[in-house]
Formats: C-alpha cells, structure tokens, sequence
C-alpha cells in the first residue's frame, strides 16, 4: 500500500472531517465510497460497522475521527493544525468535541425529524449504497431508511422531546460563528485547526439537507461559505492569538457552548460513571433527555485531561472563566 486509503461516505460528517484534513496535509489517499461493492473489503478491517475508516500505509486501521486526526497532525505536522497558542490550542479541543458530539445531534434531528430533509437525505444514503445508482423500487428503499433512520433519533438525543433544544443550539452556534468567520478565515486566524475540520463537516452535512442549507445561506452566510472551503482547505496566514480572537470568540464559549455542550458533557459523563441508562438536563431552551452515551463520556474525560496539561496557558483561566466554561471543565 502506497498511501492512505479512506472508506467514507458523503453523508458522514466525520468521514467529511478526515477526508478534508488528509487534503490540507497532502497526504496521499484513495477516497473509497462505501458501497455495496466495497463492502467486502471494508467489513475485513472494520471493528465497528461505521465510517471513516482510514487505512494507514502500514496496514492498521482506524475508526476514530479524532485519533485519526490526532495520529495524522503528528505523522505529518507540516502545515500545522494546532494553533501557536497554546489557550488556542486548548480552546480548539472544546470546540473539536462540542462539533463531534453535540452539533452532530442538531445535524443530527434537522435531517431525519422531518419532510422534506429525511426524504431527500434517504435518496443520497440509498444512491451512495448503490455505488451512484438508484434502484428500481427506489421509493421503497427510501421509505425504510427514513424509518430506520427516524427509529435512531432518540438513541442519540434528536428526538422531538429535545426539538427546542437542539434547534435554538444549532442557530444560535451558527449566527455566532458567522460573526466570528466574518473577520478571520479560520476559526483561529489563518489556517484550520482540528476544530475546523470537526465543525465544516457537520455543516457540510446541514449545506446538504433543504431546511437548514435555507437557514444558512440566509443567516450564515460566512459558515456556509467557509464551510464549502474547509473541503479542501490551504493555510492562509499564521495562527492569531487569543487576545486577537477573543472579541468574537468568547461569544460562541459564552452564548452557546457553556450553556449547551458542556452542561450536557459533564452531566452524561457522571452518568456514564455511575452507569446510569439516561442522562437528563435543565438547560435555557429547554430538558434535554437521552440514554447515556458512553463513548460521549469517555471523550469528554479526555477532553479535560488533556486540558490539564495546558492549564497554566497565558489567558486560557480568564477566558474559561469570562465564558462560563470553567466549572464544567
């Protein structure tokens, strides 16, 4: 094997982050649609059966956006993906993971909750499956993945209970970003960092679907603009540092992610240690209820632990603490 091979899809939003971040670090890859005629090869190497997985020269496989993320900046740190700075850097992990596990859920409930999104999502999943062709009995097809994919909705917290939550977090993160973008081309000045990669494919994956592609490009025109550019992204200019970010980015920390995803994490963590089924949280739009996702927890831990080591980071305790985030992390 002479490069990387990436198994994705289209309408994944993490295979979206991967394949961007390998375009930005040229690394040479085959992007390799999962289909039915790539599935035999896939299910081979594959632990769990979703996308991306990245097959690396040597032959190992991985299966986490994140780690494969991680993995990559380190095998190739030219041009770099994490900010100079180090509160950046630090700060560039929220929002790596606010992206992965919690924007996803808004993605999440704006495509399959209702018509015409799921329909129109249906057609792209069942096309893909079929390596770009659509079956005869297409409305079939498309009718029991809306199903299956509508009988998913609570497992992963975009049920209708949830509906004000995760609709008033999804616009309320997108007109603050487009504040932000509308000054700096990447959300830590001039090249992407992890965190951009995270957040374009989620909205690329909202860019797809009608109702919130409206939404966008009417109220979000900067994060529907930069979102079609971070799918084959260059570095720019160097990073900025915080004090040169923080009048548009403590916002974003302080209106949306400190009062949303990080109640949310910390609340599903604990539930995840005490190994409780449901996790259940008072937040400003609204209770937000789900089962217990473990994997949420897990990367969460992560996520703090690696803030640890960058605690002592000039402004970082001030803007954590400035936003709200701070008792949560």
């Amino acid at each position: 094997m002479s490069g990387y091979r990436l198994f994705g899809a289209e309408t994944s939003p993490y295979s979206i982050k991967v394949r961007a971040f390998l375009r930005y670090k040229n690394a040479r890859f085959d992007w390799i649609a999962r289909s039915k005629d790539t599935e035999a090869e896939f299910k081979n190497y594959a632990s769990v059966p979703t996308v991306p997985m990245l097959l690396s020269p040597d032959g190992s496989a991985n299966q986490d956006s994140t780690d494969i993320i991680a993995t990559l900046e380190a095998d190739h740190p030219t041009p770099s993906a994490v900010p100079d700075d180090p509160a950046c850097a630090a700060i560039a992990l929220i929002f790596e993971d606010y992206a992965d596990e919690w924007l996803n859920k808004c993605m999440f409930y704006q495509r399959w909750s209702r018509s015409p999104d799921r329909e129109a999502a249906a057609l792209r999943v069942l096309s893909q499956l079929n390596g770009g062709r659509l079956p005869k009995k297409k409305k079939e097809a498309q009718d029991k993945i809306v199903e299956r994919m509508s009988q998913q909705l609570p497992s992963v917290g975009a049920s209708d209970t949830n509906a004000s939550v995760l609709t008033a977090s999804f616009r309320r993160f997108a007109e603050l970003l487009d504040i932000h973008l509308s000054k700096n081309l990447y959300l830590f000045g001039g090249r992407p960092s992890a965190a951009d990669f995270a957040l374009a494919g989620q909205f690329h994956q909202l860019l797809a679907d009608p109702t919130s592609a409206e939404y966008l490009s009417d109220r979000a025109p900067f994060v529907a603009a930069w979102s079609m550019f971070m799918d084959a992204p260059k570095a720019g200019a160097p990073f900025k540092p915080l004090s040169e970010l923080s009048e548009t980015l403590l916002p974003i920390m302080r209106d949306e992610i400190a009062k949303t995803y990080l109640p949310w994490a910390a609340k599903n963590s604990e539930s995840a240690s005490k190994r409780r089924k449901k996790v259940s949280i008072d937040l400003e739009d609204g209770t937000f209820e789900q089962p217990t996702q473990r994997y949420a927890g897990k990367s969460f831990k992560a996520v703090k632990k690696a803030l640890t080591k960058l605690s002592a980071a000039e402004g970082l305790e001030a803007f954590l603490d400035a936003s709200g985030a701070k008792p949560y992390l």
